[in-house]
């Protein structure tokens, strides 16, 4: 089924969300994406949630919001995965999701993160053939 003509892919949804910003929120927003293309040249973009830029590979990998002071990027299942250089800084206290929140001036470790996102990944695929075996 193809989309109404009304709806933008969500590239160009996420293209528009980081020139609308103008501001170090899309320059981040935008070098996040960058990375998670580098890490994972297969995953799928998304637009969810009225608004939510969402990268996907056989689930939710991670999602990137902005926010006025910073921009947040939650992995739907980061309690789950390792995170040796703790790039982790934001909802640790749940069960299941884990957040990276970028505030104005900070660098994230584009190496530590591309890692990161990998390990997302093979835990989403990991799991589907999991789901698929039983």
């Amino acid at each position: 089924m193809s989309q109404p003509a009304t709806e933008q892919p969500a590239s160009q949804l996420i293209d528009a969300r980081i020139k609308e910003l103008g501001d170090r929120r899309g320059e981040t927003l935008a070098r996040l994406r960058a990375l998670i293309h580098e890490a994972d040249p297969e995953v799928v973009e998304e637009w969810k949630w009225r608004g939510v830029p969402v990268w996907s590979h056989d689930g939710i990998i991670c999602t990137g919001e902005t926010y006025k002071q910073v921009v947040k990027m939650t992995f739907a299942k980061g309690a789950a995965l390792e995170d040796p250089a703790g790039l982790f800084n934001a909802s640790l206290d749940g069960n299941t999701r884990r957040a990276i929140d970028l505030r104005e001036g900070e660098r994230i470790d584009a190496g530590a993160l591309k890692a990161l996102i990998r390990a997302a990944v093979a835990l989403n695929t990991a799991s589907k053939k999991k789901g698929r075996s039983k």
